[in-house]
């Protein structure tokens, strides 16, 4: 068996034995998660910088907001910069090469909705689930993107995202393959975005389309694209995917970070199965914010009466990247399942890709 928790040095080690000043790049969510981590580890962390037109003389968790230029001149240019903050954005991912080309540059690997961090310890304890994940995988790329998954969680190193990524139109057209007479199901509708995507793909046709979206101001929106848009058969449903029909408290942030939380809106969920009703599903999208095996076991029937093609998130937990797979091989073990990483920093946009042999 591999030893994933060797293919790398944890990046919470380096960062704790580092002795150069270290600079964190970015605030907000991100860089809390960093800060919360680097207290529970002893690493400590030297100055706080922004983009230059971020800077407008404002702290955040006591540190004065710098540019990266004032940082420099009050701790020398030999400094490590730590990346706290996600995105897709070329300009930025531009911006962190060329970083990465000047300075000792990490972007520590936190979970997008609270849970264990992928550090060496996390590997060790799931050796066994990634090996059988690994093994499962159905091309030599998706075995490429596992390991730099892990090589990067455990690393911290841009190199790794670089290398595996591939733009979302590689998958729609060699793994997803869809055609003119799909029945689309997208779970996490958002505004309309991924229902764009679809149409794209399917130059416009489709047998039904069927949303569900929890955020009201989202759905709104869906609503409004929908009726300027699509015809036919649409089913749009303002509820969030789970396992069983049923309310819960969401955490309503009018966006993607809308999740199943403590406190926040009484909100209704929906399985699939239920919401569908034993109509069929050729193209099945999934991006519940950490709700994806609940969304999995809501959809079990569909799934394996079915097997609709299969494009979910596989990214919002430290494990989700193996453990969706195994999930989805053990309720149809007819899919050929892929993986594949979209640009994005950190391990974002990292989705399982399945399809019916």
């Amino acid at each position: 068996m591999m030893d994933f928790d060797r293919l790398e040095r944890s990046v919470w080690n380096v960062l704790r034995d580092e002795k150069r000043p270290i600079a964190l790049y970015g605030m907000g969510d991100g860089a809390d998660k960093v800060l919360n981590e680097f207290e529970a580890r002893g690493i400590r962390a030297a100055a706080v910088f922004a983009s230059d037109g971020f800077v407008r003389g404002h702290s955040f968790r006591g540190f004065p907001v710098e540019t990266l230029s004032g940082v420099t001149e009050r701790l020398s240019e030999n400094i490590v910069i730590v990346i706290c903050f996600a995105s897709q954005r070329p300009e930025l991912l531009r911006r962190f090469t060329d970083l990465d080309a000047r300075y000792d540059v990490f972007a520590p690997d936190v979970p997008v909705v609270p849970g264990p961090v992928f550090d060496a310890a996390f590997a060790r304890q799931n050796q066994a689930a990634m090996a059988r994940a690994y093994e499962l995988l159905a091309d030599e790329r998706s075995r490429q993107v596992f390991l730099d998954t892990v090589r990067f969680k455990l690393s911290g190193r841009l190199r790794y995202l670089f290398g595996c990524e591939t733009e979302k139109a590689e998958a729609f057209e060699n793994l997803l393959c869809l055609g003119e007479n799909e029945h689309f199901a997208d779970l996490g509708a958002y505004t309309g975005d991924t229902v764009r995507e679809f149409l794209h793909h399917t130059k416009g046709r489709y047998a039904s389309i069927t949303a569900l979206e929890p955020d009201a101001r989202s759905f709104r929106k869906l609503s409004a694209y929908a009726a300027e848009n699509l015809t036919g058969e649409i089913h749009l449903v303002q509820a969030g995917a789970w396992r069983e029909d049923t309310t819960l408290t969401f955490a309503a942030k009018a966006g993607r970070q809308s999740r199943v939380a403590r406190d926040g809106v009484k909100t209704e969920m929906r399985a699939l199965d239920s919401v569908l009703n034993g109509a069929p599903c050729t193209y099945l999208k999934m991006d519940v914010e950490g709700a994806e095996r609940q969304a999995i076991a809501g959809a079990r029937e569909t799934i394996r009466r079915f097997g609709p093609a299969l494009n979910i998130a596989a990214y919002h937990t430290s494990a989700d990247f193996f453990e969706l797979p195994l999930l989805i091989h053990e309720m149809n073990p007819a899919y050929r399942l892929y993986l594949r990483h979209h640009p994005y920093v950190p391990a974002w946009d990292t989705n399982l890709y399945a399809a019916a042999r």
